[in-house]
């Protein structure tokens, strides 16, 4: 059987094809660098990282960039030997307005390198580039209107794009309207036995998400709903294991089969879901009358499904130990709004560390030195050891585990007046700052210190040591539902993090060097 989610953690709004033997799903980053992750496989099971596409500041631009802002719903697909891919960067999303801009990026091989961005519009956000056998392509994106209380989602929009004049040409159309008090978005563009099918995502991105189609005999419609809609929803279930479910997007394989992979979460028992918006699959099928359908004729998404029909492959897993003796960072690491650089991050200045220097504040929307990786389950261990010098309150180093800059839970080093070199626990809520005085531990001459996060479904507890493996509690247990997209009524996008970070607010200069990083997810569990 095959377990869902399939990629687990923070990866939503997934985009799904096939080439050949191959399939790849690209999914939204936001304000993490680099932007947009493509994942591959060879039997849907079983998946790995398999590149990062905009991965330099010339095709992405994330400082400044608000947080669940970035990278939004990237679309993958591939024609005549070439890969495209669509996405909306979107720079403000706060207010009635919304700057979203839409742009196109190619490689010959899917490990790239991408080409720089050519820019479409900005009239709404989840665009997605439609290759018609006639050799024409098709732009389709949800149309933002502002000047609408009830109707802001207005609808999905069509325009023709000219690849020879890397343009968007001709009249724009509304081929799909909005509706009141409704969320219409997310929509994927297919061909199938003489109707272009339109997969949309409907009902808002949280619990009431949906996938709903709608066809046309001609692209620019007029597009009929399936009466039997939706095709996906979780919204009629509260209890049941899988929320959220939502944002499809179908392939059919080698072997004749269809599957639709979509975006959905876990949620802990108080409703939030820390680990973000993962991705699932489930098989497809088409009716007598031309309609999809999922397969067992449920709405609902499925915990486990039937294996495909599809030759296994090796089982692979991203890699849990970390000694940072490659010349790069591993693919599944990530870097907040900014690259990874040597101005701020080295591998080879302290040969098997990482370095990075510190940098801004926590809450800092630019310039913050922070290398972390998703969070993809309930029960997880993380440790590393850090060697860092602070001389003043302002230098901080450790780890840290991180939804947003409102919102974290922070084990650092630092410098205070009357202790000197100590560790203790700092965390953010709802944008506000706590410090854990009564945790505070002098490390007087020590050298190394070694630190360890643990989570145990809606726990998160930080350790120490002087000595590896002599853990210390140190600090209150925290509540991981904090670092969920929908705590405190904030509608976020991204999911939890956790990572090694530094900084120096008073000039920019002092740095910490990071051993090793571990994050291991097969703990035993003691209750």
């Amino acid at each position: 059987m095959l377990d869902n989610p399939i990629i687990r953690g923070f990866n939503p709004d997934p985009s799904f094809i096939r080439v050949g033997d191959d399939y790849y799903i690209a999914t939204s980053t936001f304000e993490w660098y680099p932007g947009v992750q493509i994942h591959h496989s060879t039997d849907l099971v079983n998946w790995r990282i398999c590149a990062n596409v905009l991965d330099r500041q010339s095709q992405l631009d994330l400082r400044g960039t608000v947080s669940s802002g970035g990278v939004w719903a990237p679309n993958l697909s591939y024609d005549q030997g070439t890969f495209y891919l669509v996405y909306t960067d979107v720079k403000n999303r706060k207010g009635v307005y919304k700057d979203t801009h839409n742009y196109l990026v190619t490689a010959q091989e899917i490990t790239g390198p991408w080409s720089e961005p050519t820019y479409l519009n900005s009239s709404g956000f989840d665009p997605a580039l439609f290759h018609d056998d006639d050799g024409r392509k098709w732009l389709i994106n949800m149309c933002w209107n502002f000047r609408r209380p009830n109707r802001k989602f207005d609808g999905i929009l069509l325009q023709e794009f000219n690849e020879e004049k890397g343009k968007l040409i001709g009249p724009i159309k509304k081929i799909i309207e909005g509706k009141d008090n409704w969320v219409t978005e997310g929509s994927n563009l297919y061909k199938y036995n003489g109707y272009y099918y339109m997969l949309l995502a409907e009902g808002g991105t949280g619990f009431n998400h949906s996938v709903t189609v709608a066809r046309a005999e001609t692209i620019g419609g007029t597009y009929q709903l399936d009466p039997s809609s939706p095709l996906l929803t979780a919204r009629h279930n509260p209890d049941h294991p899988i929320q959220k479910a939502g944002h499809g997007s179908l392939i059919q394989t080698q072997s004749g089969e269809w599957y639709m992979a979509y975006l959905c979460a876990r949620p802990l028992p108080d409703k939030m879901c820390p680990l973000g918006r993962e991705t699932a699959i489930q098989k497809c099928y088409w009716s007598e009358d031309n309609w999809l359908r999922l397969a067992g004729d449920s709405q609902l998404p499925l915990a486990r499904i039937p294996e495909p029909d599809l030759p296994k492959s090796t089982r692979t897993s991203l890699a849990s130990y970390d000694d940072f003796g490659q010349s790069e960072l591993a693919l599944h690491f990530h870097t907040l709004r900014v690259p990874a650089s040597e101005d701020w991050l080295s591998l080879t200045k302290r040969p098997g560390f990482l370095r990075l220097r510190g940098r801004e504040s926590l809450t800092s929307l630019y310039d913050q030195s922070v290398v972390a990786r998703k969070v993809q389950h309930f029960y997880c261990d993380v440790e590393t050891a850090v060697l860092f010098e602070p001389t003043s309150f302002n230098h901080m180093a450790g780890l840290i585990c991180l939804f947003d800059e409102d919102d974290l839970f922070y084990l650092r080093l630092s410098y205070d007046e009357d202790i000197g070199k100590h560790i203790n626990v700092i965390w953010h809520e709802k944008g506000q700052y706590y410090e854990d005085f009564d945790s505070r531990v002098a490390l007087d001459d020590l050298t190394i210190c070694y630190l360890k996060l643990t989570i145990r479904l809606d726990r998160v507890q930080f350790f120490f040591a002087t000595k590896i493996s002599e853990w210390q509690p140190i600090g209150p247990t925290f509540n991981f539902g904090q670092l969920g997209d929908a705590f405190s009524g904030k509608l976020g996008f991204t999911g939890a993090y956790v990572g090694m970070c530094a900084q120096d607010i008073a000039n920019g200069q002092q740095y910490a060097d990071f051993e090793f990083f571990h994050y291991k997810d097969d703990v035993k569990i003691e209750e």
